[in-house]
């Protein structure tokens, strides 16, 4: 099999879990901060007020979802670290900071800036451009299975 060859089978493998990763991490860290906001602030912490608290910690579903989500991240990074270099992997999940957004805009509620927006737009353009290049330095592997 040619390099050519290798390098686009390589990334239909990856990009599906690029896409995966790229989802579940920021959908987690808002299920995460919607979770503990409804579980309220430790004022003091005291047996008396942490007892309450961790009881509505590991009661809320917003947090037991945002754990789920930040599971099906780890466990899609670790398989393209398995498949792909670091230096392709890394900056192709920089698309995150275009899901934060977004989902902050949606599910939080906040503001984003037109300046916020023009820098997340140079950042997927840098997404692009990696994803663009091979995922893997690596030769490809030979039919004996050395490369």
């Amino acid at each position: 099999m040619d390099d050519h060859h290798h390098s686009r089978r390589l990334q239909r493998k990856t990009i599906p879990f690029i896409l995966l990763s790229v989802v579940m991490m920021p959908l987690g860290n808002v299920l995460l901060g919607k979770g503990m906001k409804g579980v309220g602030s430790l004022q003091r912490v005291t047996p008396g007020d942490l007892l309450p608290f961790v009881e509505r910690t590991i009661t809320s579903p917003w947090l037991w979802l945002a754990i789920a989500c930040f599971l099906g991240f780890f466990v899609s990074y670790m398989l393209l670290l398995t498949w792909a270099d670091y230096s392709y992997v890394q900056p192709a999940s920089a698309f995150s900071n275009a899901i934060v957004a977004l989902l902050s805009y949606l599910v939080l509620h906040e503001v984003v800036s037109p300046k916020r927006w023009a820098g997340i737009a140079v950042i997927c353009l840098g997404v692009f451009i990696v994803g663009r290049s091979s995922p893997t330095s690596a030769p490809a592997p030979t039919a004996t299975g050395k490369a």
